[in-house]
């Protein structure tokens, strides 16, 4: 999967016991990365060199999963280490999304906003003596301090960045005296070295949570113009989106030169993750199919490596299926906290695979509900009204099974021999799909579930193939 440069140039010495107490926690999270969108993880135009040396240097996993295919699911899956039917949070707001006259079924609405019942590992971190920030995208409530956190820079209800990435951050907490031409990534890399520097003496929990990649695509002119002199790839060419990536890149390398400035970097554990699938229009997930907003793998594997020095191994590789909820016990774990009594947990820690060994098998889930309309002006849709229909979704070892809430068809892959998803196994091997349409049952029974089945009238099966059929030709027929 990855090209990895020579190790020896790479690595940072290892002491014996750096890691013996309570790490530093920073964990970066990027907003619609995809899974091939960097360096070490094959892209042919993108430059990542601070992300690759990090990676390079801990663990990465090949095979990680977003909580959800789109933004608000998948923070709440994170926040929470519970499976959406808990938090109730099944897309970005709750309204029905795609024309009427489309959606067969009405969907579940669901809520738009972490409960606060719900305790974060932010909490837990906070409880056990860390002093925890969210830098950059919240998008679960009107207010993160709310939620386990000291310090919010940025966070609001917002899924986008206030008004672009340049001034003015309207209602962005601490970014007001933004000055002409600021760019929010920048911005947001500087707080992270701003709040590492004044909590040197630890332990700290810091979620720098970038706005980038999202929408709107908006890169530093001399970024932009960098990519527009590069020649384009075979996976990427995306200009704007490769001055985006770059500009969190070169954070990331501030922030550990900084990490290294205190004597830092041994004590602390970087995590490095996606909320979701890439955006279709300005990258490509391939070999996997889809993107932002499907339940195919382009969709919802992202990518994800932890960088824990006198941890993780070096150079180590993981194909374990891991996802957003097992970071909950994870975090929690790292602090040397306690997880919330009485309160579901939905996901395993991974602390076990960081230092070699190994999690029980499991199998991992996704439920949604809903609807989400596919993109206006993009050909490469394996749906062409909408990215996701109502559907659950089970993966178990090799096996990959989806089920549609809408007439009750399933898709059977082997993720192994067929990682994009091409070949539909579920008429051929009808025993085993039965029997993972039974685990995502059983599933939903334990969580409390809801499958929408309420016929919507104002559905039109007629105006829905017409709608189908005219996209088909616009596009060319693909």
């Amino acid at each position: 999967m990855r090209a990895l440069a020579t190790l020896a140039t790479l690595l940072l010495p290892l002491g014996a016991g750096e890691a013996a107490g309570r790490p530093n926690i920073l964990f970066v999270y990027l907003d619609d990365l995809g899974w091939r969108d960097t360096g070490y993880a094959g892209s042919d135009f993108f430059e990542t060199p601070h992300i690759d040396r990090l990676a390079a240097g801990g663990m990465v996993f090949t095979d990680a999963y977003a909580g959800a295919a789109n933004c608000a699911p998948s923070r709440a899956c994170l926040l929470s280490g519970q499976y959406s039917p808990r938090h109730e949070i099944y897309n970005v707001g709750t309204r029905p999304r795609g024309k009427a006259q489309h959606r067969r079924l009405l969907h579940v609405p669901g809520t738009a906003a972490l409960r606060e019942d719900i305790v974060t590992w932010a909490q837990c971190a906070k409880g056990a003596g860390y002093a925890t920030a969210t830098i950059g995208k919240w998008h679960l409530s009107d207010n993160p301090l709310r939620h386990g956190f000291d310090l919010n820079i940025g966070g609001t209800r917002s899924g986008s960045p206030p008004a672009g990435y340049f001034p003015p951050h309207r209602g962005a907490p601490g970014l007001g005296d933004a000055p002409a031409g600021e760019y929010l990534t920048d911005r947001l890399n500087e707080e992270a070295i701003r709040f590492i520097g004044s909590h040197r003496a630890a332990p700290w929990l810091l979620y720098l949570t970038h706005f980038a990649v999202h929408t709107p695509l908006q890169a530093k002119g001399e970024d932009e113009a960098h990519f527009e002199g590069k020649p384009p790839g075979e996976r990427h060419h995306h200009a704007v989106m490769g001055g985006m990536i770059k500009s969190v890149d070169d954070g990331i390398g501030r922030i550990v030169a900084k990490l290294e400035e205190l004597d830092l970097l041994r004590r602390t554990a970087i995590l490095f993750y996606s909320d979701n699938g890439g955006y279709g229009p300005a990258t490509s997930m391939r070999p996997l199919r889809g993107y932002k907003g499907t339940y195919y793998e382009g969709g919802i594997r992202v990518p994800f490596f932890v960088h824990w020095p006198g941890v993780v191994r070096p150079g180590s590789e993981c194909a374990t299926p891991v996802t957003a909820v097992d970071l909950f016990p994870t975090l929690v774990e790292m602090a040397g906290a306690a997880m919330p009594p009485g309160q579901a947990a939905d996901g395993p820690s991974l602390v076990p695979l960081l230092r070699g060994g190994d999690v029980p098998d499991r199998a991992i889930f996704w439920h949604f509900p809903a609807y989400l309309q596919s993109y206006s002006r993009y050909d490469e849709q394996p749906d062409p009204l909408f990215r996701a229909r109502p559907c659950g979704v089970v993966r178990r070892g090799d096996w990959k099974l989806i089920e549609y809430f809408e007439d009750g068809r399933l898709e059977l892959f082997n993720l192994r021999d067929d990682i994009g998803e091409s070949h539909d196994l579920a008429a051929t091997r009808p025993g085993l799909a039965d029997a993972l349409r039974d685990t995502l049952a059983k599933w939903r029974t334990e969580t409390g579930a809801p499958v929408p089945s309420e016929k919507n009238p104002a559905f039109d099966a007629a105006a829905a193939t017409a709608a189908i059929e005219a996209l088909g030709r616009n596009s060319g027929g693909r």
